[in-house]
């Protein structure tokens, strides 16, 4: 098993668009949970708590067509 938790800064008052452009990927072959989370304490700031059969299948997924664009589209929302 392979786990990744990040903390995103998103651009001020962007936090909610980029949340929704992170979970809305769908299913992805070898992820066993993605959560993406608003931080109570800092408005613009999110988690995201992955889990991944393994380090292999995470890597796999950034060559999926929809993470791509999710990363192109949610890029410009990130501080």
């Amino acid at each position: 098993m392979y786990g990744l938790i990040s903390q995103i800064t998103a651009v001020p008052g962007k936090s909610d668009e980029l949340a929704a452009i992170l979970g809305g990927m769908g299913p992805m072959p070898g992820c066993l949970s993605y959560v993406v989370a608003n931080d109570a304490a800092a408005p613009d700031t999110l988690w995201v708590t992955e889990v991944w059969e393994s380090r292999q299948a995470h890597a796999d997924s950034l060559a999926l067509s929809e993470v791509k664009a999710a990363i192109a589209q949610g890029r410009p929302l990130i501080a």
